[in-house]
């Protein structure tokens, strides 16, 4: 299970096991199952969104096009981590190599991190459109839209690669196994064979730039917001207002609540079951919810998708 590494002084693993939700067979056949379902539905409901946005005019805005990069960054989420946990689920070998692992904690975070940035970005964008209606279109420019993107994928490059290198940098001596169903670093850090207390801190600071800052930005967002909307007399007017902004509120809420709960709380308060509820949740069934939020509260893209629908029927 382990070899000497030459520059190190100690044993140190080659390859972790990932002990996944159950050792019981037919369990982990039910759960083989029911993540199937929610990993088709995740690939089908974003790939659709992203293509809806793509193809349809009428969606080549600012809101959409923030849109089509979550979906995207959804749907390279859960494909990091769940055809891997469906293949353990139905397969005695259950092992990742070192090399794999390292890949797979740092693509994870790097497209989580992003993420985080983008509800920002999507905040910020709301926040023109509602306050400054009239100036949407110069503010909200395509050059500040690729920029915000752009800064948010290179926050996430860089980030999730201190968080990689100060995890990775411990000596792993074994045991091998981890209590998880992919390589995420709270759980990654439960094998080190060092002082941790370290990884804890640069985990919290991190944890404090990447997911409190953008939260900050966001609440001040929306507290522009509301006193905006607030200030409209008629109540249809307040409605349609706060209707685009519902659904963006109530994504963020799913996926950073969790992620402030795993990533900045210390590694000693937490239990391996706690740790694999959370990442469930942010990382399937939020990518599995937030096609079915923006696709029944969005007129827009409703219509969007019986318009795809008639052409495909207009061909036959």
């Amino acid at each position: 299970m382990w070899v000497l590494r030459g520059w190190r002084n100690h044993s140190s693993v080659t390859e972790f096991i990932l002990l996944g939700f159950s050792r019981n067979p037919r369990t982990n056949w039910i759960l083989f199952f029911l993540f199937l379902f929610l990993y088709l539905f995740t690939v089908l409901g974003n790939g659709l969104i992203v293509t809806l946005i793509r193809i349809d005019a009428r969606l080549h805005t600012p809101m959409y096009f923030f849109l089509s990069i979550l979906s995207l960054l959804d749907l390279s989420y859960a494909t990091t981590t769940v055809p891997q946990m469906l293949a353990h689920l139905v397969s005695k070998n259950k092992t990742i190599s070192y090399t794999g692992c390292v890949i797979q904690m740092y693509i994870f975070l790097t497209l989580g991190i992003t993420e985080t940035w983008i509800f920002a970005a999507m905040a910020y964008d709301r926040y023109v459109a509602i306050c400054y209606p009239l100036h949407y279109g110069v503010k909200m420019s395509q050059t500040l839209c690729i920029a915000l993107v752009v800064s948010s994928a290179l926050c996430g490059l860089i980030c999730a690669l201190v968080y990689t290198v100060f995890a990775m940098n411990l000596p792993y001596c074994g045991p091998n196994e981890i209590n998880h169903f992919f390589c995420e670093i709270p759980a990654v850090l439960k094998l080190a064979c060092a002082d941790t207390s370290l990884n804890d801190q640069v985990d919290f600071i991190l944890g404090f730039i990447l997911l409190l800052i953008p939260l900050s930005l966001i609440l001040a967002s929306y507290v522009r917001i509301f006193i905006a909307i607030l200030r409209i007399r008629s109540t249809q007017g307040r409605m349609k207002a706060f209707s685009t902004c519902a659904s963006h509120i109530t994504v963020v809420t799913m996926f950073c609540v969790p992620c402030m709960v795993m990533y900045m709380r210390p590694g000693s308060e937490a239990t391996p079951e706690d740790d694999k509820k959370l990442a469930l949740f942010y990382n399937v069934i939020s990518a599995f919810l937030n096609p079915i939020i923006y696709s029944l509260r969005n007129k827009d893209v409703k219509k969007a998708f019986f318009k795809l629908i008639g052409r495909g029927e207009d061909t036959q």
